[in-house]
């Protein structure tokens, strides 16, 4: 037992390893959903959300790394 809660905790860590970058794509993700919820019409802007947030905060989570 202790073995496959081991592979689940493993598992976890290598799609949630840094909270903080986990936490922003998540937001990003909610802000390109409502963004498609309230202006259904105009999906670029969804698109563009996605586009330039995700890799954004990949930049700034790796910028913040390199200077630990």
């Amino acid at each position: 037992m202790k073995a496959l809660e081991a592979l689940f905790r493993e598992l976890a860590g290598l799609f949630v390893e840094d909270g903080a970058l986990a936490l922003a794509i998540a937001a990003i993700v909610a802000l390109a959903g409502i963004s498609a919820a309230l202006a259904p019409d105009v999906p670029i802007t969804t698109g563009a959300i996605l586009l330039f947030g995700c890799p954004g905060v990949l930049l700034m989570n790796v910028m913040r790394a390199g200077r630990r």
